[in-house]
């Protein structure tokens, strides 16, 4: 058995952040696990003008402060994405505020954007490789401030020159009011100051993080402006304030966003209604409920150019990213697919 392998037993006997903690800190002293083999070129795919060695990436809540992103990509991830990041330093939610549901695949975390700040995950990206893989930055609001399209202004200004690509977070659970920020007019408004920001010559590809709990008028008022303001792309989705009739974990009662195993039907249905309303010319990142190859296919094949997971990690480890890769090439084998991107979209031709 691997260390990772071995630690696994042992951080489920913590509480869910401090276990989280100690992973971050294992990371970034170089404990982590390395890629056991190239993905299968034949999940490569360039996209933005960046070359995706795998469309597997780590979605964004796990490496908040950009601690450990160059270990996730040495493990084996095809991109990372950190943050979600804000201007300033902000504590976040009163803790406890992450809740495991094991019986159930699924976390409920309630944690508030707490992070470091622009300056610190400036800091200690300035230093990468950017040869060594390729990292999105999340940005969001701080919780208190008095102008939440500045508050994203000032982000990219910063942080746009260090990042790969860029994500706009407006469908957090765990902030109030932020969600009422995915109008078609607060949108237009939001994105036309973060390309501003970022330098419209030398912008990185900017994309718009949304909720899984919009209805069918608020998916509309999202691709009428995906297809008007043209984000380079959208990431479908955050987690979920919904609660399933099927859970049975103790926690499950809790507030906060619901992510996982039960996350995974509703998000790939809203993944299959955008691709569908924007006739799939918009790229699409998904998310929600990733925990194996099959998992995985099931989002490309419904319009995912690209996929994100996070709480299945917590559950199974490392190792789960090299299964899902060869999984997800045999799978393109086996349907007659000769790359990945032959396969995006395919359950609507």
């Amino acid at each position: 058995m691997s260390l990772a392998g071995l630690a696994l037993p042992l951080l489920r006997r913590l509480d869910p952040e401090t276990a989280h903690r100690l992973t971050i800190q294992a990371l970034r002293l170089g404990l982590g696990p390395s890629q056991a083999a190239t993905p299968d070129p034949a999940l490569a795919q360039t996209l933005w003008g960046l070359s995706f060695p795998s469309p597997l990436g780590l979605a964004a809540g796990f490496d908040k402060d950009a601690e450990a992103f160059p270990a996730l990509l040495q493990a084996g991830f095809g991109f990372v994405e950190i943050g979600t990041v804000t201007p300033r330093p902000q504590a976040g939610n009163p803790r406890p505020r992450l809740f495991r549901l094991p019986e159930d695949g699924a976390v409920i975390n309630r944690m508030g954007f707490n992070n470091a700040g622009m300056e610190a995950a400036a800091a200690r990206l300035r230093e990468r490789d950017r040869d060594a893989g390729i990292v999105g930055i999340n940005i969001g609001r701080n919780k208190d401030t008095a102008d939440p399209v500045d508050d994203y202004r000032r982000c990219a200004e910063r942080l746009a020159p260090l990042a790969d690509y860029l994500v706009v977070n407006v469908s957090s659970p765990n902030t109030p009011g932020l969600r009422e920020m995915q109008s078609r007019e607060t949108l237009l408004e939001l994105v036309e100051a973060v390309r501003a920001a970022a330098g419209r010559e030398r912008a990185p590809p900017l994309l718009v993080k949304i909720a899984p709990d919009l209805d069918d008028a608020g998916v509309a008022e999202i691709c009428a402006f995906a297809q008007e303001a043209g984000p380079d792309g959208l990431v479908v989705s955050n987690t979920t304030i919904a609660r399933p009739t099927t859970l049975t974990g103790a926690e499950r009662k809790q507030a906060g966003g619901l992510s996982g195993a039960p996350l995974f039907e509703p998000s790939t249905l809203l993944l299959r209604d955008v691709f569908a309303r924007t006739d799939g010319r918009i790229p699409l990142i998904g998310v929600g409920g990733i925990h194996d190859g099959r998992t995985a296919y099931a989002k490309i094949r419904a319009g995912a150019s690209l996929v994100q997971l996070y709480t299945a990690l917590a559950y199974q480890g490392p190792g789960l990213i090299a299964r899902i890769l060869e999984d997800l090439a045999a799978r393109l084998r086996a349907d007659g697919f000769e790359n990945l991107t032959e396969a995006v979209g395919a359950d609507h031709r």
